[in-house]
């Protein structure tokens, strides 16, 4: 199973995600390292998890107060070794854009509007769907929650209110987008608690997971990170 950790930016700094409410969100605190700096977070990400891949939510830049590009960039530019899947809305004119190789969009459902979606093609699949939930109501077009023509082969199932909480994830959900798309591979996001959490996934044939809480919690520790991310699965 492949480990994807989360890092929730706000207002230049991380901040912990709970449920969707990010005007209640506060600075992260984590037993990872003595500090919650971003560089010494990744450090961590990179040398104690051997993760590969991060994933940023750039929380100003998806509610259009403003952005973390420099930070950002800065950060990409320093771990070029590690991929950086950035949300950070649906920015109009990135296409046009070049960005360094170790950056891949996430475009998330609840920062797209219908006239969005015919834009997607012009992606060429280089881009990661999240169809974005909260409390089971979809967000964004609701027409792009069953148009897979649109969709590239990485799909998040992000379900907001379970994000930092202690529900699990959305294993019903998670279920049904295997069943209709089985060609799919899903990304399952908010909820995940522990080890069980993670097993669960991997019987509905999950592969890939986001994780935020658990990890600076220590609710699932570096050895077990290690032994899921060891795990082969059939083509």
């Amino acid at each position: 199973m492949k480990i994807i950790p989360v890092i929730d930016l706000k207002d230049g700094v991380i901040v912990q995600a709970r449920e969707g409410r990010r005007e209640q969100y506060l600075p992260l605190k984590t037993n990872l390292c003595n500090s919650s700096d971003i560089f010494q977070i990744v450090q961590v990400f990179w040398t104690s998890y051997h993760f590969d891949t991060v994933y940023i939510a750039d929380l100003n830049a998806i509610t259009q107060q403003g952005n973390h590009d420099r930070l950002i960039n800065d950060l990409m530019a320093y771990f070029p070794d590690l991929m950086f899947w950035l949300d950070r809305g649906y920015p109009h004119h990135e296409i046009e854009l070049k960005h360094p190789s170790n950056y891949l969009s996430v475009l998330g459902s609840e920062s797209l509007e219908d006239n969005d979606i015919l834009k997607l093609k012009a992606y060429s699949e280089r881009f990661i769907l999240s169809l974005d939930y909260d409390c089971s109501e979809t967000l964004g077009p609701t027409s792009l929650f069953s148009s897979p023509e649109y969709w590239p082969d990485n799909i998040i199932i992000m379900t907001l209110d379970r994000v930092g909480s202690q529900k699990g994830p959305d294993i019903d959900k998670l279920s049904a987008f295997r069943n209709l798309y089985p060609d799919k591979n899903f990304i399952a996001a908010g909820g995940i608690r522990n080890q069980r959490d993670l097993l669960d996934l991997e019987k509905l044939g999950i592969q890939s997971a986001l994780i935020a809480s658990a990890l600076h919690t220590g609710a699932i520790d570096a050895d077990e990170i290690a032994q899921f991310q060891a795990k082969k699965y059939p083509d």
